[in-house]
């Protein structure tokens, strides 16, 4: 670690707990140690700034086993968690799959007497509905709101995702209805979210209505939002739409990724076009993209598949020199 006294600075415990933070963001969880360690040598005692921020290090990467040994020291150590504590450790623990983890948290929270904030809330939301626990994701809503804290449009686009994966579109709508109701604006991802539900509920005209109303809402369609209906028209088999859609993207300075592009293949894989696939894995590998373990799985399978004609097993065999 750099020496201060090169340059002429006697760090503070402020200057020593903006390293650590720096660090932590910045992903380089082992040098915020180092540093952490090199202040509690020289004799700085951390503040709850300083354990909050190598927590939240701590967190971000996963490493929970020494999040809650820090956890342990700072109480040892007489400094009280707070709500930005706890909020990182019931992230960490949402991020690792651990929700009864991070549930028994949120109790500890509340017989501390610490009231959980908006990110708090947010958190466990997400985590909650990713996990399928539709219920109890909506209760803590009502609850978020019984404690007079404003859902922002991360916890209503997570609500949002939960319930289009658990194939409740219509109820997503009515949802979304009451976000705008209380002045909170969709974005890009909650139209996105609306968009991939109707297309995995076969109902494609009305994702791609969705779509083509993104200009009259001053929003941009990105990358993630052209997949998606690139991925819908593929699944309905509307392979011209889904190609002129990717043209559209590019004319639009929006650049397919690796993604459009598996997709897009595995469409005309799927409507046993292999040499329209196999051009689209050229301009693919121009484009320094590559072929997924699935797409490149299809590709195999019709080598031995009696419904493709015998031309194109020899060019998909030369092409892949099998």
């Amino acid at each position: 670690m750099a020496s201060f006294t090169l340059i002429n600075i006697t760090p503070d415990i402020q200057t020593y707990s903006m390293l650590i933070d720096m660090y932590c963001k910045d992903g380089k969880v082992g040098e915020a140690r180092d540093i952490f360690v090199h202040m509690t040598e020289r004799g700085f005692v951390p503040d709850i700034i300083t354990y909050s921020a190598l927590l939240d290090g701590y967190c971000l990467r996963g490493e929970m086993d020494e999040a809650e040994k820090l956890m342990d020291l700072m109480v040892e150590n007489g400094c009280k968690p707070n709500v930005v504590t706890y909020s990182s450790l019931i992230n960490g623990y949402c991020k690792a799959k651990k929700i009864d983890k991070a549930l028994g948290l949120l109790q500890e929270m509340h017989f501390n007497g610490l009231a959980p904030n908006v990110i708090t809330y947010s958190t466990l939301i997400d985590a909650l509905c990713k996990d399928n626990q539709l219920k109890l994701a909506h209760q803590f809503f009502k609850e978020m709101e019984a404690h007079g804290l404003k859902p922002n449009v991360i916890t209503w686009n997570s609500l949002l995702d939960g319930m289009c994966k658990n194939g409740q579109i219509d109820e997503a709508i009515v949802t979304m209805k009451q976000m705008e109701s209380t002045g909170m604006v969709p974005d890009i991802i909650t139209y996105s979210i609306l968009m991939d539900g109707f297309c995995e509920a076969n109902r494609l005209r009305e994702g791609v209505d969705i779509f083509t109303s993104l200009p009259a809402k001053c929003l941009q369609p990105n990358v993630f939002s052209y997949n998606i209906i690139v991925k819908g028209y593929c699944k309905e088999g509307l392979l011209d739409e889904a190609t002129k859609l990717v043209q559209e993207m590019e004319d639009n300075g929006c650049s397919p990724n690796e993604c459009t592009y598996n997709t897009i293949i595995k469409g005309y894989l799927y409507g046993k076009d292999v040499r329209k696939a196999l051009e689209l894995v050229s301009t693919m590998r121009i484009k320094g993209f590559a072929a997924d373990a699935h797409t490149a799985s299809l590709f195999l399978s019709f080598i031995t598949d009696h419904a493709v004609s015998d031309s194109d097993k020899a060019l998909l065999r030369k092409y892949f020199e099998i």
